[in-house]
């Protein structure tokens, strides 16, 4: 017989290592290596069977219909539809939706396919109540509760079902590993079971992940290489948007995201999210109408920035929707590029609406509503901004100037700020107003 050994494996980033240890090897991480207990082979090569093979025309060939999920912007942000066969994460955290957002796409499915809802939280009667309460009762959508994988992928390969949502990975456990549910070893192999009875039926899994507390997808690094889709909802779960963002996807773009508000008939899709987030906005010093994309949809959103002559002998630098590290640097940009003074200075920065402008062409757009702010002066124009800041003050390019200019448009600003056009870029828009430093931006648009 096959010899036993211990493998342990880092929970964080999926390294394997011989012995334990309290540190992982590989990316630093305290006490995340667990024991998986595996089957040491004799050396010897084990019998097999030649592999069918096809030509690549042959294999695109195959017609295969995406499944609709009765949401356009979830369509896109899956690539055009649920395909068949595919084994699809999707994660988020605790209260964000995620149970809600499938139900219903289970229940739009299931209008004209055979669906199966799979619970490892939740009885049958509990999944029901909420179907009630969602008003997403179809005839074909069928529920269940196992927390045993082998069960699960023994209902994938011998029904017609067409979708599967298994609600979560991380409650599965498989009769094969001795460990518990949740370990690294339990979510390796029933994910690997999922993927093969999709795989072998053609039906679409559609699977829930748990994330750490520090906003990545709880389990093995490996968990994301073996789907084929991972999802990520986000946003605040008490109120605002929220955002289903492609992380990986391996039948369309990762640049789409489709964005929800949470309702009592559960999650809605926001159709004008822009005009959503600027309805109640004041215009006053401090505030700034960012141009920022979510994937290749421009949004504007207004942008915020309180400051304060300090208290303390240190200045206290916060913000809400921007990375802190990015504010400090731009801080330290205008300090030096600049005639403004923000040594003694507190400066609070907020992104109306939850959203999230991790990308430079928010840099403009921050830099002017601090200027703003701590010179008690406001934008001369009703304008939008947008463009990236360098450490020597120059404004420089960002992608999709046609689009988020397009956008400012429809809602009625009269200007946008922003990078110089580019001399090869075609037809200049007069609607663009290109600066090419951060002090003309200051002097040029800031008034009393």
């Amino acid at each position: 017989m096959a010899k036993k050994r211990a493998l342990f494996v880092c929970g964080s980033c999926g390294a394997e290592s011989g012995t334990w240890a309290g540190k992982c090897f590989s990316c630093g991480e305290w006490n995340t290596l667990q024991e998986m207990v595996t089957s040491a082979g004799t050396g010897a090569s084990s019998g097999g069977r030649s592999l069918q093979s096809q030509t690549s025309s042959q294999a695109a060939k195959v017609n295969t219909t995406r499944l609709q999920t009765g949401m356009k912007d979830v369509d896109v942000v899956f690539g055009g539809g649920i395909v068949p066969g595919g084994l699809m994460l999707i994660a988020g955290e605790p209260g964000i939706g995620k149970s809600t957002l499938l139900l219903q796409i289970a229940a739009s499915v299931a209008n004209n396919h055979k669906v199966l809802y799979v619970s490892g939280e939740e009885s049958n009667h509990q999944v029901g109540l909420r179907v009630d309460r969602l008003k997403a009762n179809a005839k074909n959508l069928q529920l269940a509760n196992s927390t045993v994988i082998e069960d699960i992928a023994a209902s994938i390969n011998s029904s017609d079902y067409d979708l599967v949502v298994v609600d979560s990975i991380q409650t599965m456990s498989s009769n094969a590993v001795a460990s518990s549910a949740g370990s690294v070893s339990q979510i390796t192999s029933c994910t690997h079971i999922l993927m093969n009875a999709a795989k072998s039926s053609n039906t679409a899994v559609l699977v829930v992940g748990h994330v750490t507390k520090e906003g990545s997808i709880a389990g093995p690094k490996l968990l994301e290489h073996i789907v084929d889709v991972v999802l990520q909802l986000e946003g605040d779960r008490y109120g605002g948007f929220k955002l289903l963002r492609t992380v990986k996807n391996r039948f369309g773009s990762t640049n789409e995201v489709a964005i929800f508000e949470m309702q009592e008939s559960g999650m809605v899709i926001v159709d004008n999210p822009s005009e959503a987030l600027l309805a109640e906005r004041q215009i006053t010093d401090g505030s700034v109408v960012l141009a920022t994309m979510e994937g290749s949809r421009p949004i504007l959103v207004e942008v915020q920035a309180l400051v304060n002559k300090t208290s303390y002998g240190y200045p206290k630098r916060a913000a809400s929707g921007i990375d802190l590290n990015r504010l400090n640097l731009l801080v330290a940009m205008l300090e030096r590029r600049t005639k403004l003074n923000l040594a003694d200075q507190d400066i609070y920065l907020n992104v109306v609406g939850g959203i999230k402008a991790n990308e430079p062409a928010a840099d403009l757009a921050i830099a002017l509503a601090i200027g703003s702010a701590a010179r008690g002066m406001k934008l001369k124009q009703n304008a939008v901004v947008f463009g990236e800041l360098g450490l020597s003050g120059e404004v420089r390019h960002v992608p999709y100037v046609e689009r988020r200019v397009a956008e400012a448009k429809k809602l009625g600003f009269e200007v946008a700020i922003g990078p110089v056009q580019r001399a090869n870029s075609g037809k200049k828009d007069k609607f663009l107003f290109g600066v090419r430093d951060i002090r003309t931006a200051l002097n040029t648009f800031l008034e009393t």
